[in-house]
């Protein structure tokens, strides 16, 4: 494993320097406007290759048309009624009345007066160069070039059609709020800023991808989030070149610090509410445009098995449903694999009217506890996969049915015994129980491991498993902060939200760990003496 990681490494360190060079010479080679309108606009015609979606409107602008004037934008991603309202009525109608002439234009900078006279727009920028033309352009913004000026602006006009704010499909609740992000970077950033009204709350973006460049935003609460974090987590966006980013799955795979474990040590959520919660614990958010789900890093081993639900109901029925999951966390690792250790190697631990019963069962099975326990799970998470994949309306009845037909039809067929649809069926709900969806699939796959192990050593094997799992989770970090704490190390103060969560009145400070700067989250409350009745009553 050392040597993997090793020639990972060195691979990395020469991807590396390649990409610093080609970085580099992209800098070196950056196109810059001409002064000839009709040049830039046979440079973005031939570059685009001539797309039928790309809209060039060339006009005479001004007092007698004295101003040669190109309009262009993306049709599908700019709004077209602002670029035609805003933009195309200003500067061929009302331009025309304002009494300029193109020396005095060359005199005073043209485009500071469009900017500040003209344009009855919001956002508006300079640009000088192909590179930012293009992205813009391709980002549904529209571009104004003007003939004899090597420079253009740009308007922001996006307004392409998008989903509306919907509840999340992945993780649902019984009591919160029901919004969940959409594919769209400035409705998710607005999600936010509704729930957290902070001017400490910093929104950097930055684009990522050399093809896609696809805008990444990092929103943290200044003064809250650890400097050092926030550093890192800028260090390690910067440091990826690659052809395009589609989904923040991408990122959550190029800036988590092990690779090589089935644990997710970032942290992906569909809710605004998770996110504001973890922004106030000092953790950092990374929201990408064209996907819903928005990564906190960082992420520690207890965050998986919070719902945002738990701070919304009452702290003892918080408790039991978090002792829930816990509970079903050690069910689906260890169910299977304890059947097949008990059933083959320790039957003296089975009392003896059960294992009469085992023995009854297993009876005509041809084969044996851990080839029925492999046959059973490979099935049900086929059954699984189908049921997502299959269209909505079908795909959970087939997964229900599928499972009941074969359970019932193994039985009677007397390839697998009842008490193996038992197991299986109390480890699969088990693996439901997970409020989040990559903490299950990481138990998922090591319950084979463990089976396997149980198979081979019996509860020896086991036991080796979990020792072997508690040190692997002791030594992964996420962001430099270790995965396990606050229970490793064992940090009191923060055992208040870990496997029991204390009342709201009880959180005086935010995650040490985490925070080292505005540490205290409320004050302690002070509680008032009631007042003895007065006049008799």
């Amino acid at each position: 494993m050392s040597l993997i990681k090793n020639l990972f490494r060195m691979n990395k360190a020469v991807n590396t320097t390649k990409q610093n060079d080609v970085q580099k010479n992209n800098k070196s080679q950056k196109r810059l406007l001409t002064t000839s309108l009709q040049q830039n606009i046979n440079i973005v015609k031939e570059t685009l290759g001539k797309s039928s979606d790309i809209v060039i409107r060339e006009f005479r602008a001004g007092e007698g048309g004295k101003l040669h004037i190109a309009v262009m934008y993306t049709d599908g991603l700019a709004d077209k009624k602002l670029v035609q309202d805003f933009i195309l009525e200003v500067l061929m109608l009302d331009l025309r009345k304002v009494d300029i002439d193109d020396s005095v234009l060359l005199k005073k900078n043209s485009f500071k007066i469009l900017t500040d006279l003209v344009l009855p727009v919001g956002d508006v920028k300079e640009i000088s160069d192909f590179d930012n033309l293009f992205t813009h352009l391709l980002s549904g913004d529209t571009v104004i070039l003007m003939n004899g000026y090597g420079k253009g602006i740009v308007v922001s006009s996006k307004g392409w059609a998008d989903r509306s704010v919907e509840e999340p499909s992945s993780q649902t609740v019984v009591r919160g709020p029901k919004d969940g992000f959409t594919e769209t970077l400035r409705v998710n950033t607005a999600l936010i800023r509704r729930r957290i009204k902070d001017p400490n709350l910093w929104i950097e973006v930055k684009p990522i991808g050399r093809r896609t460049k696809t805008d990444v935003a990092v929103v943290y609460i200044k003064g809250v989030a650890g400097d050092k974090i926030v550093e890192e987590v800028h260090r390690r966006l910067d440091k990826i070149n690659i052809d395009g980013i589609l989904e923040s799955g991408y990122i959550e795979e190029l800036i988590q610090d092990e690779t090589f474990t089935p644990f997710p040590t970032v942290f992906n959520t569909e809710r605004p509410d998770v996110v504001a919660a973890g922004l106030l614990e000092g953790r950092i958010a990374i929201l990408v445009d064209g996907t819903p789900f928005a990564l906190l890093v960082p992420a520690l081993f207890i965050h998986y098995f919070q719902s945002s639900e738990d701070y919304y109901q009452r702290f003892d029925i918080a408790t039991l449903l978090r002792l829930i999951r816990y509970l079903s966390f050690f069910l689906t690792l260890l169910v299977p694999s304890m059947y097949v250790a008990v059933t083959t190697f320790h039957q003296e631990m089975i009392p003896t009217p059960l294992l009469i019963s085992l023995a009854a069962q297993r009876e005509g099975v041809p084969f044996p506890a851990i080839l029925e326990v492999l046959l059973m799970e490979v099935t049900f998470e086929i059954l699984r996969e189908a049921g997502v994949r299959m269209p909505r309306a079908i795909g959970q009845a087939i997964s229900i049915v599928g499972a009941l037909v074969l359970g019932e039809a193994s039985v009677k067929a007397g390839i697998i015994s009842p008490a193996m649809v038992v197991v299986v069926s109390i480890t699969a709900i088990s693996s439901f129980v997970s409020p989040t969806f990559n903490m299950a699939i990481a138990v998922r796959i090591i319950r084979f491991i463990f089976t396997f192990l149980a198979a081979t050593f019996g509860l020896y094997g086991i036991a080796v498993g979990l020792l072997t799992m508690v040190l692997h989770l002791c030594s992964l970090r996420s962001f430099g902060i270790p995965y396990m704490s606050p229970m490793g190390p064992l940090i009191l103060e923060d055992q208040k939200d870990t496997i029991i969560r204390f009342p709201h009145w009880a959180f005086f400070k935010r995650p040490r760990l985490m925070n080292q700067k505005d540490v205290v989250r409320q004050q302690r409350p002070i509680k008032a003496k009631p007042k003895p009745p007065q006049d008799g009553r």
